[in-house]
C-alpha cells in the first residue's frame, strides 16, 4: 500500500492541472467504490460539519496560526492566543484534525499542513464564509422548498430557498447590497477563484482580433464587471492599446473597482440598453449563469442594438457536456438554482438561447477543466 501511494504522489508532482484532476478524480472514484453502506451513511450524513467547522476555525484565526509558527502547538497555546475555553477549543481542533484541516502531532498537539495553509490565505478564507454564510442556508432550505413546490422547476428569483431562508422578499442581488461584510468577502472569493487559472485571452485570439480598430471605438466593455478584475488584466496584456477598456456595473460596485490607468468605469445597468455603441468586444463575465433564459435575452438584446459591424459579444461561462459533468460544476448549478433561479447552460442549451436572441456561436473557447469558455457571438 505504502508503494501504491508513493507511485502516486510522484505521479501528481509532475502532472498538469488536467492529469493532476484525473488522478484526484480516479481516486475519489475508487474510494467510493469501497464504501460499505456504513460508510456511506457515515460520509454523507455528516458533510455539513465541515464547513461549519472550518468557519470555527477561521474566526478562532487557528489555520494562520498554525501556518504562521515554526513548531506544534498545543491545545493550551491555541487557547491563550484565541481566549477560547480550553476544553471546547480541543474538541474542534481534534475534529478539524480528524478531516484533514490541520495534523495532530501529539496529545492535543497540531501542526500546519497544506490544507490548513490554503485556508490560511485571505481569498480562500472568504471562499468559505460566502459559502457558508450564503449558499449553505438556501441549499439547507431546498428540499423543504421542493416538496412545497411539487418539484417544479425554480423560475423566479423573488421565490427561491433564498428568500426562504433569509426570510426576505428581495431577489438576492438586491438583498445581498444590505450585507457589505458579505460582498466584501464575495470579490476576494472571486478573486481567489480566479488564481492560478488560466486567463479567457489565452486561448482567445485576442491580439488578432483587437487590430484595425477606430481610434474612437472602445475595444472591450466589460458588462456587469464588478470591480474590474478581468479589464485590469487585458490591460496588462494589451498595454499598447489606445483605444477604451470599459467596466460597467452598478455605482454602488464600481466605488471599488481597482484602479488601473487606461480602464474607465461607466455605471450602468444591463437590463437597460447599452450606452457605449459599436464597441469591438462585449464581455459578459459570469453573467449569463445568474438568470434564467428569459432575463439572459433581455441582456442580450439590449446589447445587440449597440453592435457595430465588427462587434463581438463575448460570453464567459461554464459550457457543460450533455454528460459526466463534473462535481465542481453541478455543485454550482445546484447553488444557481437554489439562489437565483438560474442555471449552468449545456452546448445545446446556450445554442438554443442564442438562437432565441438572434445570435449564432462563432466559437467555443474552453480554458479550464472547470469547463470555463469564452462563446464568440455575432449577430445572425
Amino acid at each position: 500500500m505504502d508503494s501504491i501511494i508513493t507511485q502516486i504522489k510522484s505521479l501528481a508532482q509532475d502532472a498538469d492541472e488536467a492529469s493532476r484532476r484525473k488522478i484526484l478524480d480516479g481516486l475519489r472514484d475508487l474510494a467510493l467504490s469501497l464504501e460499505t453502506p456504513q460508510d456511506t451513511m457515515q460520509r454523507i450524513s455528516y458533510l455539513h460539519l465541515q464547513p461549519a467547522l472550518v468557519r470555527v476555525g477561521l474566526d478562532l484565526n487557528i489555520f494562520k496560526i498554525l501556518a504562521e509558527s515554526d513548531h506544534p502547538l498545543t491545545s493550551d497555546d491555541l487557547a491563550v492566543q484565541t481566549n477560547a475555553a480550553p476544553n471546547l477549543l480541543s474538541r474542534v481542533l481534534r475534529y478539524l484534525a480528524s478531516v484533514g484541516t490541520i495534523k495532530e502531532t501529539g496529545d492535543n498537539e497540531f501542526t500546519d499542513n497544506n490544507i490548513t495553509r490554503s485556508l490560511s490565505d485571505e481569498g480562500i478564507a472568504s471562499a468559505i464564509y460566502h459559502n457558508v454564510n450564503i449558499i449553505a442556508p438556501p441549499i439547507f432550505a431546498l428540499p423543504n422548498f421542493l416538496a412545497e413546490n411539487k418539484y417544479q422547476d425554480i423560475t423566479s428569483s423573488v421565490n427561491t430557498p433564498l428568500q426562504k431562508a433569509f426570510n426576505t422578499d428581495q431577489p438576492a442581488f438586491v438583498w445581498a447590497q444590505t450585507q457589505p461584510e458579505l460582498i466584501l468577502h464575495f470579490n476576494k472569493f472571486m478573486e481567489a477563484e480566479q488564481r492560478g487559472m488560466r486567463r479567457w485571452f489565452d486561448v482567445f485570439p485576442i491580439e488578432e482580433k483587437s487590430r484595425n480598430l477606430n481610434p474612437d471605438q472602445a475595444l472591450f466593455v466589460d458588462v456587469g464587471g464588478n470591480i474590474g478584475h478581468q479589464s485590469v488584466a487585458l490591460k496588462a496584456r494589451l498595454p499598447e492599446i489606445q483605444n477604451d477598456i470599459i467596466v460597467e456595473d452598478l455605482e454602488i460596485v464600481l466605488a471599488s473597482a481597482i484602479p488601473c490607468e487606461g480602464v474607465k468605469t461607466i455605471a450602468f445597468d444591463f437590463f437597460q440598453p447599452q450606452v457605449v455603441k459599436g464597441a469591438r468586444f462585449y464581455y459578459f463575465r459570469s453573467i449569463m449563469h445568474d438568470w434564467d433564459d428569459e432575463k439572459a435575452l433581455i441582456i442580450l438584446k439590449n446589447t445587440i442594438s449597440a453592435l457595430g459591424p465588427d462587434s463581438s459579444i463575448l460570453i464567459d461561462d461554464m459550457v457543460l457536456p450533455n454528460s459526466g459533468v463534473h462535481w465542481h460544476a453541478t455543485q454550482v448549478d445546484m447553488t444557481m438554482m437554489s439562489s437565483l433561479a438560474s442555471l449552468e447552460r449545456t452546448t445545446e442549451q446556450w445554442h438554443t438561447l442564442m438562437e432565441k436572441a438572434g445570435l449564432k456561436i462563432v466559437g467555443i473557447h474552453t480554458y479550464s477543466a472547470r469547463y470555463n469558455s469564452i462563446l464568440e457571438c455575432v449577430p445572425v
